[in-house]
């Protein structure tokens, strides 16, 4: 697994004190009120302060100081480390550690998750073994395991071909 987590996008410089407009990639923003450090590409920056806007969040690092060296980060990732992620419910699992999964139908794979799509319901993007894409929605019934260890998702055979597409 990835030891690191993306949590945010950097859109551009907020302001002239170095502040950072993030576009956040987690399902619950109000992780950013609790930050104190950021990962961005190999450089670890202690976070100063983080304020909701909308559905943005302005990040402050205390190395950051002007806006020249906040345009710097533009179109960088913010991630933090596995030990400071928020803890996830039981049943919940990081989308960096579904993707790259194995899709199994009867102990036999057909496919690999190469992208999940955040929505309401997530879909799930397939590159099956005969090299078509294959797109579902996360459902309950149509999932009989996920094991994020050994990289394997099992699904119900009768179940994802009821709710599964292909690409044309």
């Amino acid at each position: 697994m990835i030891d690191t987590l993306k949590i945010g996008l950097i859109v551009k410089p907020q302001g002239i004190r170095g502040e950072l407009k993030v576009q956040p990639l987690t399902d619950d923003i109000n992780r950013f009120k609790n930050l104190k450090e950021v990962i961005i590409e190999d450089n670890t920056y202690r976070v100063s302060n983080t304020v909701i806007a909308g559905n943005m969040v302005l990040v402050s690092l205390d190395s950051v100081i002007d806006r020249n060296t906040a345009e710097t980060f533009r179109g960088k990732f913010l991630r933090v480390t596995r030990e400071n992620a928020i803890p996830l419910q039981e049943g919940r699992y990081f989308i960096t550690d579904i993707i790259g999964c194995a899709l199994m139908v009867e102990e036999q794979k057909i496919g690999e998750i190469i992208d999940v799509f955040s929505a309401r319901t997530d879909i799930f993007t397939v590159k099956c073994l005969d090299g078509k894409i294959m797109r579902f929605p996360f459902l309950k019934d149509a999932i009989i395991n996920i094991d994020v260890q050994s990289k394997k998702i099992v699904a119900n055979k009768k179940r994802l071909s009821e709710i599964s597409c292909y690409e044309d």
